[in-house]
């Protein structure tokens, strides 16, 4: 293989990602039903969290609990060990994720009972009248 192939393949789950953003991105853009763009935007969501975490990882690393006093007394060596930040602000976005996606809900509930359609072209027209 190629070197540029080989860089390819070797990072597949970001190519993958990147896909499932793009599809994401469509559906958001492109739908025009409130539904589908709702879960458009679940899709993105969930690529840049999955994005997120596979950055976030280390082989062969432990996790991040030490003695913090062999840690004073001889330093850490941080490839050994994982760092929780990304993991722990992935848990926050998908806690706001799945806030978003409840109060969307709501508001295309209410938006289905007072125009009755969740077509945005449809929605449009009976605003402008």
């Amino acid at each position: 293989m190629s070197g540029l192939t080989a860089e390819i393949v070797a990072k597949y789950n970001y190519w993958l990602y990147v896909i499932l953003m793009m599809v994401g991105l469509y559906a958001m853009i492109g739908k025009r039903n409130l539904v589908k763009k709702l879960l458009g935007m679940n899709i993105f969501q969930t690529a840049i969290i999955l994005f997120y975490v596979s950055m976030g990882v280390k082989r062969d690393a432990g996790i991040p609990i030490v003695n913090k006093y062999e840690v004073l007394k001889n330093g850490i060596d941080a490839a050994t060990v994982v760092n929780p930040l990304p993991h722990v602000l992935m848990l926050t976005a998908i806690v706001v994720s799945v806030s978003v996606t409840g109060v969307a809900l709501a508001v295309m509930l209410r938006i289905y009972r007072e125009y009755g359609t969740l077509e945005e072209d449809e929605i449009l027209e009976k605003i402008g009248k």
